[in-house]
C-alpha cells in the first residue's frame, strides 16, 4: 500500500506544482516564462525521485509504468494500482488548483500550438528520450544520479517541446487538467504518443543492449 500512496503523492506534487507553474505564469504577467516552467517541472521531479523513489520507484507517469509492465519490471497488480494512484493524484491536484484559481480556463492543460502531426511526433520523440534516459540511468552504476539526470532531461525536453505541444510526456499530467477544465478535444494525443514513445524506447534499449542489460 505504501508504494501506491507514494505514487499518488508524487503525481499530485508533479501536477500541482508543474501545471500550477503554467497557471501562475498565465495569471501573473508571464512571471515564469518557458524557462521557469521547465525548471519548475524538472526541480519537482528531482525532489519526488529522491524523496519517494525508494518506496515506489517514483514512476509518476502511466506511460512509464505501462512500459515497465511490458518489460516485466513490475507485475500486473502493481501496475494497475500505480496507474490508478497516478491518475487519482493528478485529478486531486487539478481540482485543488481549480479551487485556488477558479477563473483559469485551462488549468495548465496541454494543447497543440503546431499541427496535430507536429504535436504527436514531438510528444512521441520526447517520451522516447525520457524513457530511454530512465532505462539507462537506473542501471546500478548510475542509479545514484537518476533523480538529477531525469529532472534535467525533463527540463530540457520541455524547453524544446513546450512551444509546440505544451511538453507533457505524461498521460496523467495532461489528463487531469484537460478533464477538470473540459478541454479534452486533443487529449488523445497526450494519452497515446507518450505510450508509443516509451514502448519504442524499451524496444530500442533491448536491441542495443544485445542481452547485456536487456529488459525482459
Amino acid at each position: 500500500m505504501k508504494k501506491y500512496i507514494a505514487e499518488f503523492i508524487g503525481t499530485f506534487i508533479l501536477v500541482f506544482f508543474g501545471t500550477g507553474s503554467v497557471i501562475v505564469n498565465e495569471q501573473y504577467n508571464n512571471a515564469l516564462d518557458l524557462i521557469g516552467i521547465s525548471f519548475a517541472f524538472g526541480i519537482v521531479i528531482v525532489a519526488i525521485i529522491y524523496s519517494l523513489g525508494s518506496i515506489s520507484g517514483a514512476h509518476i507517469n502511466p506511460a512509464v509504468t505501462m512500459t515497465l509492465l511490458i518489460g516485466k519490471l513490475i507485475d500486473k497488480k502493481d501496475a494497475l494500482f500505480y496507474m490508478i494512484a497516478q491518475f487519482s493524484g493528478a485529478i486531486i491536484a487539478s481540482l485543488l488548483l481549480h479551487s485556488i484559481f477558479p477563473n483559469n480556463l485551462e488549468l495548465g492543460a496541454t494543447n497543440p500550438s503546431g499541427s496535430i502531426v507536429q504535436t504527436f511526433v514531438v510528444e512521441l520523440v520526447s517520451s522516447f528520450v525520457l524513457m530511454l534516459t530512465i532505462l539507462g540511468v537506473t542501471q546500478k552504476e548510475t542509479k545514484v544520479a537518476a533523480g538529477l539526470v531525469i529532472g534535467l532531461t525533463v527540463t530540457g525536453l520541455i524547453l524544446f517541446a513546450g512551444p509546440i505541444s505544451g511538453g507533457s510526456f505524461n498521460p496523467a499530467r495532461s489528463f487531469a487538467p484537460a478533464v477538470i477544465s473540459g478541454n479534452i478535444s486533443n487529449l488523445w494525443i497526450y494519452l497515446s504518443a507518450p505510450l508509443v514513445g516509451s514502448i519504442s524506447a524499451l524496444l530500442i534499449w533491448n536491441l542495443m543492449s544485445l542481452g547485456k542489460n536487456a529488459v525482459r
